[in-house]
């Protein structure tokens, strides 16, 4: 049974707690076990201490659905305090929104995926809470995905942006915890942090073997599932595939009104994807891309997620989609993610080159290759910011 760093905080709380002024910064998926909100927790916990609070993207309640789709400051209409917006007028918080706390408390659900807002939110959170001589804490949560396994090529630093500011990989295998201290020591933001971890985790867990049930932490990540395909789906966002959004099964879903599913389906090198079944599936979006249009495309099915590549698969599906339907297929123009002049698959990549091979058609096996010597670098990294076996 695995319990979280808010199970924990509430269960044995710190000395160094007591007396002093939290903020914390939570969403829907901010609950412990029972399904009891963080904020009510810690305020039932630390009567009176709680002053502020703060919504990563997407909201306090998750519900905005899209990139570039801001919330705004606002009261909290149980506790009467304010609620400020890291996805508003402004993604760094201001030295005014930290006048009356002397710690933050971060509770938020990571998706285990590189270019996932939250750990930049918490960054700059770090990085604010370093200049203003304030303490942050982290309730550590599962990487839904597992600690195990890294996949992909390491961010370069030329395509830096809120959907990657380090040089970590798609897939980097830590929890939110883990990867504060990793953003805190070796990327040397130096902020004061602690870190409350969970009890019972370990690094081969997925979510489905935690015992947890699943809040989704964001309107698009509705079931394990959906993270689980996440490191490689998320690429469609910068193209004129839909990536599922506007249906029930976003990112398991993928198409387009252009696709011919049986030539692409003769075209896909299927022994090339392991772990999974393609099933072809057609869709209507009831928003977002093609909102309105059937969707011819494919379904998802992991069938042996050991083996499954997230990552790898989404590439290879879409050099398979740039052959057969090249005068059809797009690159998604700027901007996104508040990024008004690089290609938005080239931020989500983190690299340019990526997109040349699937322009090329070079071979993805190769390219695979050539990540793994920066992946083992990062690998011995991570390995001492590890909070679990």
């Amino acid at each position: 049974m695995v319990y979280t760093g808010l199970d924990n905080l509430i269960k044995s709380p710190p000395d160094w707690l007591e007396g002093r002024r939290l903020g914390l910064l939570c969403n829907p998926a901010s609950v412990d076990r029972h399904f009891k909100h963080a904020r009510d927790l810690i305020n039932e916990r630390f009567p009176g201490q709680l002053t502020t609070l703060f919504s990563p993207q997407h909201g306090f309640w998750a519900a905005k659905q899209d990139n570039m789709i801001e919330s705004d400051h606002t009261m909290d209409p149980v506790l009467d305090i304010p609620v400020f917006s890291l996805y508003g007028e402004t993604r760094v918080p201001t030295e005014k929104m930290f006048n009356d706390i002397d710690i933050l408390l971060i509770d938020l659900q990571d998706a285990g995926t590189r270019v996932y807002t939250f750990i930049y939110t918490m960054s700059y959170c770090m990085e604010a809470a370093r200049r203003c001589n304030r303490k942050i804490v982290i309730l550590d949560r599962p990487n839904p995905i597992g600690g195990l396994v890294t996949e992909g090529n390491l961010l370069s630093h030329q395509y830096s942006s809120f959907v990657g500011r380090f040089p970590i990989p798609m897939r980097h295998g830590m929890t939110i915890g883990e990867i504060a201290l990793l953003f805190n020591d070796h990327y040397r933001i130096g902020c004061d942090l602690e870190v409350i971890p969970m009890q019972g985790w370990h690094r081969a867990m997925y979510f489905q073997d935690t015992g947890l049930c699943w809040v989704p932490p964001s309107p698009n990540l509705p079931t394990p599932v959906s993270a689980m395909v996440y490191p490689g789906q998320v690429l469609l966002e910068g193209t004129n595939i839909s990536e599922g959004r506007g249906t029930s099964q976003p990112f398991e879903l993928f198409g387009a009104p252009y696709l011919d599913v049986p030539t692409l389906s003769a075209a896909l090198p299927m022994d090339a994807f392991k772990g999974v079944i393609l099933r072809p599936a057609v869709f209507e979006p009831v928003a977002n891309k093609w909102q309105g249009r059937h969707c011819r495309g494919f379904q998802i099915h992991i069938i042996d997620r050991s083996l499954y590549q997230p990552y790898l698969t989404t590439l290879k599906l879409l050099q398979a989609v740039i052959a057969n339907h090249g005068a059809d297929f797009k690159w998604k123009s700027p901007p996104y993610e508040y990024e008004f002049e690089k290609q938005p698959f080239d931020l989500i990549t983190g690299s340019r080159e990526i997109r040349q091979c699937l322009e090329n058609g070079e071979n993805l096996d190769h390219a695979a290759s050539a990540w793994q010597a920066d992946l083992y670098k990062f690998n011995k990294v991570k390995q001492l910011y590890h909070l679990y076996t």
